[in-house]
């Protein structure tokens, strides 16, 4: 809150005066200290009864202080329990005061048990990559825990009982069924229960459970749980809901006792979906009467009972029902079981009828739109082309199920109008919501694929006659609506993220948006037809592959008048077309390399007018901050280049009003993600075309950057280390650091910034940027805080690729005179962690940075570091450790070359290698390797990052990257111009030293890798090398 910023100090000052004493250079940890420590904690796990009653009143207190008006009272209870959870037996303690019978506790009991399951989402996975956050579970808490949280979420009251199950959830996520056994049959004993309300908690926690079966690859632990789970479970589901359907009917008149056993049905109906997903399991097969008999029951029943007659926005318990079995029926259409198949028919029919009786009102949407997509799935395959194939059926679709759920009712207008963030978001192009109207246009995508003639004729003659209607009284905008809805339906035969890239023969896309949509976006009347004006800029948006260059130059000033229109939902539309069409490539070009329609060149005449209305929705306080706005505003900077550059301190000054505002109130995370890409490209535009500008930029942006950091603003402070980094990279070196960074440096080393997961990336970064404009000057006096932050970020999983990208800043940046004293003790702390955990991502990353000391360092430095910890442990790596890697895992893109020239080094400044056959092992073998990787098709000794096309921008909640102030990949051995010839000269060398015995090796050593024996030929006979 703004209160507790306002009480911190401001982290450009206090960081200042900080000290970088708790992030040092840690001496190694020896054996018998950590088993000490651990033992100790362990006696330390079974308090006795007294102090159990002490620690119970005291996490009390603490929870209620959580829960307290007063800021600091809840600040510093928050503070405590956050460092609670890191002592060891606090989970089982929180659990114990959750199952407390303090009836008048409930809602300590109840914030108890969302802390509980935030431990456990966070702590349970002791192999989660991105860590534990120090949270401590031991194994015998973690057996008492799972012995009682079935029991405990079936007798807790109901707030509580939610918190429970998802805390099952997460718990089984991890363990189950392996380390949890005994879940299943719990859970399925308990739904036998007489009490409804335990039997639906059990049946919701099991549901969330098997979710985990749906949308995962095919493998065979999978089906092997499957397998386990169908075994308890299946039939006593199928028993359940059997049951159940009868007490429906016995408590047909009884609201309260209805709603349960419908709720548990939905819940069943859940279960058969996630046990169905991957397959169709033989038991499901052989009761397919008896599950097909009940869900053809519920999609025809009727029942007043569970109906308010004046509930409009929430579906009735029979309508969520239905939904449930109607996806349930897709599912199994979707992989045409012939079991299934004479089902198919009658429930065809009846979703037909059941769609058809549900009314245009909000709380019957979901059902709405999962029932067109059934019917859609079959209507596309060729399989079912006997159900639809008629034309009376195909007219009756679009007349009673596709027009009807096109029309806009009067909720879309009040959306359109109250609420259009939530009304973009269930129309725009793209978005997670499905709204009817795009269900509807996809059935007759559909319907087009079978029966593509039939249904443009019909859906034309609709199209004509709702034209003619608008034409005759304009008030009849709906149909002109509904009309241009038809055509984007009928009109697209094939489409991607990029447009369409395939129309309907039959229908003239350019006559019908000359004729039709571009009169509606002449119109300079923002009050007429806004909706109809959002139609067709959607249009437009479709179309826009169809555009030439020339049209879409001719539109954007329409597009760009739109800009001003007062309503939210057109502008947003406006703002967004324009950014898609600055994305649009020119079709007609080969695949690789496609130039964009709208380029620089075509772009700047519109350049004043587009940020003018871009820039006057931002600066409108009573508008919500609008991410498509921000993001057109980002890509025309971005597609504008360096013809920005004579407007940049006016674009900055806008930029900073955006940031100065959101600052008060971070909410939109998009929009805010946007705003920092948008300072990023214009910082990209200047400084690539006059790096001497940097110093302006600067002056521009340490202002709002000072805000952001006094204020401690934790969402945006990543994006200003970036920036920071960004604005280093530029710098000329010759400016030096100046003041103000070399202010900023000590601070940036203190470890409350570390602690925060989405500071480590950029912070890593901008190090990083320092470290190569003032490299030694910055380590004399902080060398031990610098090398200390790699020690903190080696040691964990969730950032051991930000240690190696560190550690790698300073070797390339750091003299070696200042490195030489920390050597032993950095690889020692890499051993101890590559024997903590020896992943494939660890020992690819370790040696990795092994080759690049080896080639800046040389081979006899890194034998000498290696073998003063211990004699022969360089050789063991070797062998071990590299090698294994090199066959498994060789390295690629980038790392290429930086590895050949390790090895090259390795091979030809190594004589040790030679001296005894494991050597000559080791060697050969690592030879094999480097002739492989010189002479690989896609090995160039000037490799640059991939080019992986046009990436889709956007807020991360871990860590946003700055798309637009990446960092180029810089290649740390750019004076080695052509690394095969650097290896036949080495290779000579070697060969000279010992004559006969190079050759030798190679023709019996590599005798079954003949293409690396090859290699190793073409590459001396390249150089004009000849091994004696």
């Amino acid at each position: 809150t703004t209160q507790q910023r306002a009480e911190t100090h401001s982290t450009h000052h206090h960081i200042a005066a900080l000290q970088v004493d708790s992030v040092i250079l840690l001496p190694s940890c020896q054996p018998q200290v950590i088993a000490y420590t651990f033992a100790h904690n362990r006696r330390n796990l079974k308090p006795s009864h007294h102090r159990r009653r002490t620690k119970m009143a005291d996490l009390r207190q603490v929870l209620i202080g959580t829960l307290s008006p007063d800021i600091q009272t809840r600040t510093a209870a928050e503070q405590s329990l956050e460092a609670s959870k890191r002592t060891a037996g606090h989970s089982l303690e929180v659990l114990r005061l959750i199952a407390s019978s303090d009836a008048a506790n409930v809602t300590i009991r109840q914030t108890a048990a969302v802390h509980f399951k935030n431990i456990v989402k966070k702590g349970w996975d002791e192999a989660n990559e991105n860590g534990t956050d120090g949270i401590q579970i031991s194994q015998p808490d973690r057996i008492t825990i799972k012995s009682h949280l079935v029991e405990l979420m079936c007798t807790a009251p109901r707030q509580i009982q939610a918190q429970i199950s998802e805390a099952i959830s997460l718990i089984a996520a991890v363990d189950y069924p392996a380390n949890w056994d005994n879940l299943l049959p719990e859970l399925v004993q308990k739904m036998g229960s007489p009490d409804m309300n335990v039997v639906c908690g059990i049946l919701k926690t099991a549901n969330s459970i098997f979710k985990r079966f749906r949308h995962v690859a095919r493998s065979d632990e999978l089906y092997t749980i499957i397998a386990y789970t169908l075994k308890h479970i299946q039939e006593p589901l199928l028993a359940l809901f059997m049951s159940t359907g009868k007490a429906v009917e016995a408590f047909a008149n009884d609201p309260e006792q209805l709603k349960l056993r419908f709720d548990a049905l939905y819940s069943m109906s859940r279960i058969f979906y996630s046990l169905n997903y991957q397959d169709l399991p033989e038991f499901f097969e052989d009761h397919i009467a008896e599950w097909m008999g009940e869900f053809s029951k519920y999609l025809s029943y009727k029942n007043p009972v569970l109906v308010d007659a004046d509930e409009e926005l929430d579906p009735s318990p029979i309508d969520k029902l239905q939904t449930a079995i109607v996806e349930n029926l897709a599912l199994y259409a979707s992989k045409d079981e012939e079991c299934f198949l004479p089902y198919l028919g009658d429930f065809t029919t009846l979703v037909w009828n059941l769609l058809i009786s549900l009314t245009p009102l909000p709380k019957h949407d979901t059902l709405v739109t999962t029932s067109i997509k059934f019917l859609s799935s079959l209507v596309e395959k060729h399989l079912h082309k006997k159900l639809f194939q008629e034309e009376a059926t195909l007219r009756e679709i679009v007349t009673r199920i596709v027009i009807p759920n096109l029309m806009i009712r009067e909720v879309d207008e009040e959306r359109f109008e109250d609420d259009p963030q939530d009304y973009i978001q269930t129309e725009v192009e793209g978005s997670d919501s499905e709204s009817r109207r795009k269900c509807s246009r996809d059935l007759l995508r559909a319907m087009c694929r079978q029966y593509e003639a039939q249904t443009t004729a019909i859906c034309s003659n609709h199209v004509g006659t709702m034209l003619a209607e608008f034409a005759a009284d304009t008030t009849k905008w709906a149909a002109k609506d509904v009309a241009i809805h038809l055509m984007l339906g009928i009109s697209v035969r094939r489409e991607s993220a990029m447009g369409v890239s395939e129309t309907n023969d039959a229908v003239n896309v350019m006559e019908f948006f000359t004729t039709h949509i571009f009169p509606e976006l002449q119109d300079a009347n923002h009050a007429n037809r806004p909706m109809v004006k959002t139609t067709a800029l959607k249009f437009v948006y479709t179309f826009r592959q169809q555009f030439t260059t020339e049209q879409l130059v001719s539109l954007m000033p329409l597009l760009i008048s739109h800009l001003g229109s007062p309503s939210v939902v057109v502008h947003t539309y406006a703002a967004y077309v324009i950014e898609r069409i600055l994305m649009t490539k020119d079709g007609n070009m080969a695949s690789t390399g496609k130039k964009s329609k709208i380029t620089t060149v075509e772009l700047k005449p519109f350049l004043e007018p587009l940020f003018t209305g871009l820039f006057q929705i931002t600066d409108n306080t009573e508008l919500n901050e609008n991410d498509y706005v921000m993001k057109c505003i980002m890509r025309s900077l971005a597609t504008a280049g360096e013809d920005v550059i004579p407007i940049t301190g006016i674009v900055f000054d806008k930029l900073s009003a955006a940031l100065g505002r959101v600052c008060k109130n971070p909410r939109n995370p998009q929009f805010n993600h946007y705003l920092f890409e948008s300072i990023a490209v214009l910082v990209r535009s200047v400084c690539s075309k006059d790096a001497s500008q940097v110093g302006q930029l600067e002056a521009l942006l340490f202002p709002p950057f000072q805000t952001v950091l006094q204020m401690e603003i934790v969402e945006f402070t990543p994006y200003v280390f970036q920036i920071l980094a960004q604005l280093l990279e530029y710098r000329p070196k010759t400016m030096g650091l100046g003041e103000s960074y070399t202010m900023l440096f000590k601070p940036l080393l203190s470890a409350s910034l570390w602690e925060r997961r989405g500071n480590i990336p950029a912070l890593v970064r901008l190090v990083a940027a320092y470290l190569k404009i003032a490299g030694d000057e910055l380590a004399a006096p902080h060398i031990q805080a610098i090398l200390g932050i790699f020690q903190k970020l080696i040691a964990s999983k969730a950032n051991e690729k930000y240690g190696f990208e560190h550690l790698t800043a300073i070797t390339l940046n750091v003299t070696q005179a200042t490195l030489d004293p920390y050597m032993k003790t950095v690889f020692e702390i890499l051993l101890r962690r590559l024997q903590g955990g020896k992943t494939p991502k660890f020992v690819g990353m370790l040696t990795q940075y092994f080759a690049l000391v080896i080639g800046k360092l040389g081979s006899p430095k890194f034998f000498e570091i290696m073998n003063a910890i211990q004699p022969g442990v360089a050789m063991n790596i070797l062998q071990q450790v590299w090698v294994p890697r090199l066959k498994s895992n060789p390295p690629s893109r980038l790392d290429v070359k930086t590895h050949v020239v390790g090895l090259i080094r390795l091979l030809t400044d190594t004589p040790v290698l030679l001296q005894d056959d494991n050597g000559q092992r080791v060697f050969v073998e690592l030879l094999g390797f480097t002739a492989n990787l010189l002479t690989a098709p896609s090995f160039s000794a000037d490799m640059k990052a991939a080019d992986d096309g046009e990436v889709e921008i956007g807020y991360d909640a871990v860590f946003s990257s700055l798309m637009y102030a990446m960092k180029t990949a810089e290649d740390p051995f750019a004076d080695i111009a052509d690394p095969s010839a650097v290896f036949a000269r080495g290779l000579q060398t070697v060969s000279a030293a010992k004559p006969g015995v190079l050759p030798n090796m190679i023709q019996h050593g590599l005798v079954s890798d003949p293409k690396a024996q090859a290699g190793i030929q073409a590459l001396c006979q390249k150089s004009g090398v000849q091994l004696s």
